[in-house]
């Protein structure tokens, strides 16, 4: 009996040896909890919608990204890439065939066909898209005509260049079928053909994603995405710090060298096609004279601003046209900054500075910053100001009513870098209220606006580009302030991601160190 137990001790013991051994030469798996495979991103305020027709602004654009695609798309140099669509052809200068890939189905299961495509396209040019018309508006959807499942011809009103912008937000591809059986849960529950597919929106706090395992492309190296709205600045770093984020926009300047040295965060950077700019309604007094205007120019220091608010993370614009972009005017680089010669021009309009005139932003806390030191330069030439703060939902509809004086926004998060986008939208008359809330109405201007855009790429164009340029400068319909760099944080375990100049980011190549 001892002797049995003697020998089932040592057969016990060298089981336990050899499953020792067995251990060091092959690992166990990680366990699946410690596998990263969520990506949370956070930016600095909610989307107002998730309809991509009806989306002008980069927290719309960005929440869509992963779930609507695009027949091109521009890589991150700027260069256009084919991608629900194969190959073009331009028939004439209004008329272009498009190819598009038989393999792409959307998040419901449908097929994508050329009839989705020429669905999506003809709601994006009727009332479903009113902010997206000064782009999509100049599709001539009657006259579109589906050849086959997978060729459409793409009919413009006039000569356009619709090639460089087929990756706008207004452009993307919708399930005719979502939309046709139930439009209003289609507008707030996107179902695209991206490589996400969208789950949910708590309102107010964050949209969630989740790996589309039938994409047509390659697929995200991890299954889920959370998109956060986390309004304060200083909350994103915060949380990033703390490993609860990933990435996140806009990081106050004050932040980038700390976030640079630490160990577990880094910082990703790049130029960007946009400008935040001071708007006046030119529609009401006293920002119908000219002179009042040009005064306000002289009354802001650009460069100070640039070092300020923005920690040299930004560079000087005369205008709309931004220093990367195609046919930049560099004629005339000055900072116009001069108080005296602001108290000069605000006396010759003739405006009682004894009134109160108001700046009106949204909660983003730069621009908040922004219009704090705007009201201070402006006091320095005389003029009584104050600032008020709103939501941006709310901010966005309030300026369409036309009632405000000044304003603080930013423009060029598509098209890039086709100047038309920074120089159409914002000011010509067509798109009062919706885009052009300078309320700008000016013969002269739309003349030269719809003039460069039927144009050929070309030493003429480019000649009527500068010119709209210098006849903006010279008006001074709105102050440009700065174009801003694209500056967003991330885990320093964040692999393959990189800000576009567009500042509509892309997630889904990713991958986790």
């Amino acid at each position: 009996m001892k002797k049995t137990m003697r020998k089932t001790k040592k057969l016990l013991v060298l089981v336990i040896a050899f499953l020792m051994i067995l251990a060091a030469i092959f690992p166990a798996p990680i366990a699946a909890e410690d596998v990263k495979d969520t990506l949370i991103v956070a930016m600095g305020g909610d989307p107002p919608t998730l309809d991509p027709h009806q989306s002008s602004n980069s927290t719309s654009v960005n929440n869509l990204q992963p779930v609507y695609e695009t027949l091109y798309r521009y890589d991150k140099d700027g260069v256009l890439q084919p991608l629900l669509a194969t190959d073009y052809e331009r028939i004439d200068d209004t008329h272009w065939r498009f190819k598009l890939r038989d393999d792409v189905y959307f998040h419901n299961g449908e097929k994508m066909t050329a009839n989705d495509v020429l669905f999506s396209f003809t709601r994006a040019s009727g009332p479903d898209g009113a902010k997206v018309s000064y782009i999509m508006g100049y599709i001539d959807a009657e006259n579109c005509k589906v050849e086959d499942p997978t060729t459409i011809v793409i009919a413009t009103k006039e000569p356009f260049p619709l090639l460089g912008y087929l990756p706008y937000i207004g452009a993307v591809v919708v399930s005719e079928k979502e939309f046709t059986d139930d439009p209003d849960y289609a507008m707030s529950h996107p179902v695209g053909t991206g490589p996400f597919k969208f789950v949910k929106w708590d309102k107010n706090d964050k949209c969630v994603y989740e790996r589309n395992d039938d994409y047509w492309g390659e697929k995200p190296a991890y299954k889920n995405l959370i998109i956060r709205t986390i309004i304060e600045a200083n909350s994103r770093v915060i949380e990033l710090e703390a490993g609860t984020v990933d990435i996140i926009f806009d990081v106050p300047p004050t932040d980038v060298e700390r976030l640079s040295e630490a160990e577990d965060t880094d910082i990703v950077r790049s130029n960007s096609t946009i400008f935040e700019y001071l708007g006046m309604n030119c529609q009401k007094a006293p920002f119908d004279n000219p002179d009042f205007r040009m005064a306000i120019d002289y009354a802001i220091d650009q460069e100070a601003l640039i070092a300020s608010v923005y920690k040299g993370m930004a560079q000087f614009t005369p205008g709309p046209v931004t220093p990367n972009m195609k046919y930049f005017d560099d004629s005339d680089m000055t900072d116009r900054y001069d108080v005296e010669k602001a108290k000069e021009l605000i006396k010759k309009s003739g405006f009682d500075t004894n009134q109160t005139l108001h700046i009106w932003t949204n909660e983003n806390t730069r621009r908040v910053n922004l219009a704090t030191i705007l009201q201070g330069m402006l006091a320095e030439v005389g003029l009584n100001v104050e600032v008020s703060i709103y939501e941006l939902a709310t901010y966005q509809s309030i300026l369409e009513k036309g009632e405000h004086d000044f304003y603080i926004n930013g423009w060029g998060a598509v098209g890039f870098p086709e100047p038309d986008n920074n120089i159409f939208g914002p000011f010509v008359s067509d798109q009062i209220p919706v885009n052009n809330n300078m309320f700008i109405r000016d013969d002269h201007l739309d003349e030269m606006l719809y003039k460069q855009r039927a144009m050929e790429d070309g030493d003429e164009r480019e000649a009527l580009v500068k010119e709209i340029q210098q006849y903006l400068r010279e008006n001074n319909f709105m102050i440009t302030l700065a174009n801003t760099d694209q500056v967003m944080g991330i885990r320093s375990n964040v692999k393959n991601f990189a800000p576009t100049p567009a500042a509509s980011h892309f997630y889904h190549m990713v991958t986790f160190k």
